[in-house]
């Protein structure tokens, strides 16, 4: 688990294209988001269950509902299903909610849809900063093993 200098340090270190946003309160929702960030740019983390552990999943805010069961076959999963939150905080130390677009250390299915914007906005691992990235950089920094 990083802390958001950390995660910093690292997203420099890579030359990355980023910002820090920092909030007064937790974004919980898009109206939420709505002061700080063009919410059709959102780039949500789900942490996801399969029967070889948990990966992560990068979406589009536009894409939708997940239909597991497409992504279950397209991936070649025998399970797939939203992650318990104990388990996510036990094993990647980030709170649902709060997972780093970059640094969770997870396996990833990215979604290439987000390669349309200049900027995507995601989380840092603190409910209070949001990390606005080139998603090319998100796709580069992440152990990806599929695309939607």
């Amino acid at each position: 688990m990083y802390s958001v200098q950390e995660l910093e340090t690292i997203l420099r270190e890579a030359g990355a294209d980023f910002a820090l946003i920092r909030q007064d309160v937790p974004i919980l929702s898009a109206a939420d988001a709505a002061p700080y960030y063009d919410v059709r740019k959102a780039a949500p983390t789900f942490i996801l269950q399969t029967e070889r552990g948990l990966i992560a999943c990068t979406l589009s805010a536009n894409r939708g509902r997940m239909d597991f069961e497409a992504m279950r076959r397209r991936f070649g999963f025998a399970r797939l299903k939203m992650a318990d939150r104990k388990k996510v905080l036990r094993e990647t130390g980030y709170e649902v909610g709060t997972i780093p677009l970059v640094g969770h250390g997870l396996d990833c299915v990215f979604d290439d849809a987000l390669l349309e914007y200049d900027y995507v906005y995601g989380g840092t691992g603190d409910a209070l900063v949001t990390l606005k990235i080139a998603p090319g950089d998100v796709k580069a920094l992440n152990r990806v093993v599929g695309t939607l």
